[in-house]
């Protein structure tokens, strides 16, 4: 967003990723939740510690994400690295609205069966562009909704046919993509029990599901 680089969760694979992609940088980071799929990568943003000099990378999240990083990586929790080399991470409360340099990320709470997870919405300011990001949730409230609209493009969490008690079936999102009303919807987080061919082709227009090294430019 402008010059700002933004990672939203950090799943075990991260360093691949961001190896593939020629991430050159992250400034900031937004913990959704601290289950494994989500956190377990952060170690390997040592490097962008190391480009930052050492600075410590902002960690943005709620209650239970602070709780499972200062669990996993207590060694990494500080305003600089305990030993050079190691990350450094500042955990900090996510607010409603929190401005940044090029724009504005806004978050909301979101319902994941027996605790809550943070969805967010990224509006760089200098293109108007809007993100809205609703992952491992198992409904897309009223006010997520509204935080939403407008959006360019929004990805919301999918994770099978099913119903599940802690995420959104693919009826639920596709029902979620079209109150929210975007031009571009992807659905994320699906199960091996998902036909991606099949199930795309099934959408309606302007929903489809994601897929691993999906590049987007909003």
């Amino acid at each position: 967003m402008g010059d700002l680089n933004i990672q939203i969760d950090a799943a075990p694979e991260f360093r691949i990723q961001a190896l593939k992609h020629s991430i050159p940088k992250v400034d900031l980071v937004v913990l959704t939740h601290g289950h494994s799929d989500h956190i377990l990568g952060m170690d390997d943003m040592r490097r962008y510690c190391d480009l930052r000099k050492g600075e410590a990378l902002p960690v943005y999240t709620n209650d239970e994400g602070e709780s499972r990083m200062r669990s996993i990586f207590g060694y990494a929790i500080g305003e600089r690295p305990k030993v050079p080399g190691y990350p450094a991470f500042l955990p900090q409360r996510m607010p409603e609205v929190l401005e940044v340099a090029g724009g504005v990320i806004r978050s909301t709470v979101q319902s994941h069966g027996s605790f809550d997870t943070l969805g967010v919405v990224l509006e760089e300011v200098r293109s108007g562009r809007k993100l809205a990001y609703f992952t491992d949730c198992d409904s897309v409230s009223g006010e997520a909704v509204e935080l939403a609209k407008g959006a360019d493009v929004v990805v919301l969490d999918a994770l099978r046919m099913k119903s599940h008690r802690s995420h959104m079936s693919i009826e639920e999102a596709v029902a979620a993509a079209s109150r929210i009303g975007a031009k571009q919807t992807y659905l994320i987080h699906m199960t091996h029990e998902i036909e991606h061919e099949v199930v795309d082709a099934s959408l309606p227009a302007g929903v489809n599901l994601a897929y691993d090294n999906l590049v987007v430019e909003v």
